[in-house]
């Protein structure tokens, strides 16, 4: 194996062990001393490495952090699905921007608490006691990500990728690669989230389509449907309790 390749293997593999690990150093940083990251890349004898590339390492995973959050978790879902909803409404920029991406950001971490937790329990805690290998505790960290994104990624767009990587058909899920893994995860994700904006859409166009109508039949087409609309649709929305409907499809969505 070339160390290009050993590089993308370990890079794919450390993921979610770098961002769980990542965040147990900044919660209790005498435990990144006392778990002495280290640098292994397969045939290459293991060497300790020094107190500046530990940080350089940690800061270079932070750096990655928002787009391994975004493309490995539920947040793609969840933040479309939240958009979709805004636009629905026709409240243009109400809720802010902030207030949906936070709401994302805590359902996200919501969704994915027991994935997190069976990876710092039987990867990096035992990690930082060292208690297993570096090699092991990769493993580990795996296995509870890769078994969370096939639960929700469709086998057409496993395929897909499968094709397009030019690789021999996976006999099992453990066959597949995680840089196979992770594209169609995120396509499966997209088609989610559209299908279920499609069906949160109906019910806010048949109050348009109504509105537009009762307006053209008594003849006040100069006035704007969207300023009546708003406030059937907002009403609409508050009676039947939407915040809770949406959140308890989008969380029940990934079970």
């Amino acid at each position: 194996m070339s160390p290009s390749s050993r590089l993308t293997k370990l890079f794919t593999r450390g993921i979610p062990l770098a961002m769980v690990l990542g965040w147990g150093i900044l919660a209790n940083p005498r435990t990144a001393g006392a778990a002495g990251l280290t640098l292994d890349l397969g045939n290459s004898p293991t060497q300790q490495t020094s107190t500046s590339v530990q940080m350089l390492m940690l800061m270079t995973v932070l750096s990655m952090a928002p787009a391994i959050l975004m493309m490995m978790t539920s947040f793609t879902r969840i933040i479309i699905v939240l958009s979709f909803v805004r636009n629905a409404l026709g409240t243009q920029q109400l809720p802010p921007n902030q207030v949906l991406v936070g709401l994302a950001l805590f359902l996200t971490f919501f969704v994915m608490a027991p994935t997190w937790n069976q990876i710092n329990t039987d990867a990096v805690q035992p990690y930082m006691k060292n208690q297993i290998t570096q090699t092991e505790a990769l493993s580990k960290a795996e296995e509870p990500l890769r078994l969370f994104m096939f639960k929700q990624t469709r086998e057409k767009d496993l395929e897909l990728f499968v094709g397009l990587a030019k690789m021999e058909r996976p006999k099992t899920y453990h066959d597949v690669p995680t840089y196979v893994l992770i594209p169609a995860f995120v396509i499966s994700e997209l088609k989610t989230a559209f299908q279920m904006g499609f069906a949160i859409f109906i019910p806010f166009i048949v109050i348009d389509m109504i509105v537009s109508s009762t307006l053209m039949s008594v003849g006040m087409m100069m006035l704007p449907p969207m300023m009546i609309s708003l406030p059937f649709k907002l009403l609409l929305f508050v009676l039947v309790d939407g915040w809770h409907l949406v959140v308890q499809s989008l969380v029940t969505s990934f079970h």
